[in-house]
């Protein structure tokens, strides 16, 4: 198993970039995914998602334009929500950490030291 930490990545995001300095100030190895640019895959989707404890829609970003316009008010399996975040990266809730088989979502940023 790598050391290496996983951070998907949008350099926009405040938060994002909040804990990606939290993590580099730990002098943590840390491979950046700009989620926005190279999605997950769906199979890679479920695996954060099932490590995060979650449901798929409790990854979505409410306060999303797209989110607003396409989604709200929408009750969709969790595969058509998995379908959505594939085909719409910025429609997945970010930063999302993974350290090993833990994973946790950057918000607030501090939310990270508790798998680092």
């Amino acid at each position: 198993m790598s050391n290496t930490i996983k951070i998907y990545h949008n350099p926009r995001c405040t938060k994002s970039r909040e804990t990606l300095d939290l993590i580099q100030k730990k002098n943590k190895n840390v491979e950046v995914i700009e989620y926005i640019k190279t999605p997950p895959t769906e199979k890679e989707l479920k695996e954060i998602i099932k490590m995060l404890g979650i449901k798929a829609e409790q990854l979505i970003r409410k306060k999303e334009k797209l989110f607003e316009e396409k989604y709200k008010n929408k009750k969709l399996s969790e595969d058509a929500w998995i379908k959505a975040m594939v085909k719409n990266p910025i429609l997945i809730e970010r930063p999302i950490i993974i350290n090993g088989k833990k994973a946790a979502i950057g918000r607030p940023p501090e939310k990270v030291l508790e798998i680092l």
